[in-house]
């Protein structure tokens, strides 16, 4: 394996990950909510009115921010080496793990793991572990 130092980027990187953690941070402290992507759309779902404005207007900003930072930046190239029918499988089964989960990647890996919950500290290895082994079977196994 080799890092392609051209594309390595560690302060946007690093600038990402803290602009995420405040926006958690925000979010819990004045809300008392946790940042989890999928309990906040699945609010939505169901909407009841206090909440339905705070989960309206933080996937606003979640859908608002790339052009926003297309005002500054050029938009980077995107590339799926994947077709519809792979995307729409692994995003079934990606929405599947959340709810076995009870929560996603943001809520148990950014949220969780910082407030050392050993629920989420379980779930983030699951999710780490299944990543790893997807890639290898598609990349190694399945390819050969």
């Amino acid at each position: 394996m080799t890092i392609d130092w051209a594309a390595f980027t560690p302060w946007s990187a690093l600038i990402g990950g803290v602009v995420i953690g405040i926006a958690a941070a925000i979010l819990a402290l004045f809300n008392g909510r946790v940042a989890g992507i999928s309990g906040i759309v699945g609010g939505l779902l169901r909407p009841a009115f206090p909440d339905l404005t705070w989960r309206a207007a933080f996937i606003a900003g979640l859908l608002l921010a790339p052009a926003a930072y297309a005002i500054f930046r050029a938009r980077p190239v995107v590339t799926i080496d994947a077709g519809y029918p792979t995307l729409i499988i692994a995003g079934l089964l990606v929405g599947v793990g959340t709810r076995y989960a009870a929560g996603c990647t943001s809520g148990h890996g950014v949220c969780g793991v910082s407030r050392a919950s050993p629920r989420s500290i379980v779930a983030t290895l699951t999710f780490m572990a299944a990543g790893v082994v997807t890639v290898y079977l598609v990349r190694h196994a399945l390819n050969s």
